[in-house]
């Protein structure tokens, strides 16, 4: 059943990199506060850095828990399911930091993948326990392709109107919580 390992290598990271989506899970700190799962999957947006530090690439969406989360505590859990052949659970448990467009580190990182309009930061993890579990329970689901809405929806808002919408819906989480308020609000970057 279960397995605890050591780094992602091998036949988990064989199967990682296959995988059409992933699932994130975060939480704020206040037990009252919002738990946020985020399913993500855009081709060529996510990967293995190392054996021990997974990145993807985050586009602008209409919210932003896990940023605020990630700010707020670091704690992130990223889950993988076998949809397709023998069933697999693979699970990393880490720290998880955002590194925004408008950070040195950014362009670095963002290059490792597919370009994305709309694309407000790299979401780096370094993963403190990987796990996989039999994955029996997942059903068997074919992949049909990606859908073709956010790369034109963005490309349409431009550099200026992806900063606008990222302003008015990613400031803050359910919660309150600081999110994506990097955006500056100058002319300079728009």
């Amino acid at each position: 059943m279960g397995k605890v390992h050591d780094q992602v290598d091998g036949r988990l990271r064989a199967f990682v990199e296959k995988q059409q989506v992933f699932f994130v899970a975060t939480a704020p700190l206040s037990g009252d506060g919002h738990v946020n799962l985020s399913p993500r999957g855009i081709v060529g947006t996510f990967g293995l850095i190392d054996d021990q530090t997974f990145a993807w690439l985050d586009t602008t969406g209409s919210g932003s828990e896990t940023i605020a989360h990630l700010r707020e505590n670091g704690r992130i859990t990223v889950m993988f399911c076998a949809f397709e052949g023998p069933p697999n659970i693979v699970r990393f448990h880490g720290r998880g930091r955002v590194v925004s467009l408008y950070d040195a580190e950014y362009a670095d990182l963002a290059a490792r993948f597919e370009d994305q309009p709309g694309a407000r930061a790299v979401i780096v993890v370094d993963i403190e326990r990987i796990s996989d579990s039999c994955g029996y329970g997942v059903p068997l689901m074919e992949y049909a392709g990606q859908r073709d809405l956010l790369r034109p929806y963005f490309e349409r808002k431009g550099v200026a109107g992806s900063a606008e919408y990222r302003r008015q819906k990613n400031r803050t989480s359910l919660d309150g919580l600081p999110a994506f308020d990097f955006d500056p609000t100058d002319e300079q970057y728009q």
